[in-house]
């Protein structure tokens, strides 16, 4: 018999906006309204990791190798790409536009036209 949907090949999506480090509120979903850091983008599923979102509880065995403790842990749950939206300069959810200048392609905050910044993760110092 035919399947009725065809699965997702990795060319077929979108290209996703948001990227990691940048900072995001919810719109949909249990955390409706929650704004966090972006700790994780995965392309493949089409989901972000946000921290502080969409907490999970997680029951983790001990190992005494390692000397990891056991017990239930609490750990961010990934949410779909499309439950959440770039913060601009101002604090208001915005959409994101592109400028090409000269050479560089710079993210834009749709609200305000203002450049989004890029931040560098602490370990990328020299």
């Amino acid at each position: 018999m035919p399947r009725k949907f065809k699965p997702a090949i990795a060319g077929d999506k979108a290209k996703i906006k948001i990227k990691r480090n940048d900072q995001v509120i919810v719109i949909a979903g249990k955390s409706k309204g929650k704004t966090g850091r972006v700790l994780r983008v995965i392309v493949a599923k089409q989901r972000v990791l946000v921290e502080g979102v969409s907490m999970i509880k997680k029951h983790v065995k001990a190992n005494t190798q390692t000397g990891k403790q056991g017990g239930i842990m609490e750990q961010e749950a990934a949410i779909h790409i499309s439950n959440v939206m770039l913060v601009d300069s101002e604090g208001k959810k915005t959409r994101i536009g592109y400028q090409i200048d000269g050479e560089k392609k710079t993210r834009i905050a749709r609200s305000n036209g203002v450049a989004i910044a890029e931040k560098k993760p602490a370990s990328a110092k020299k």
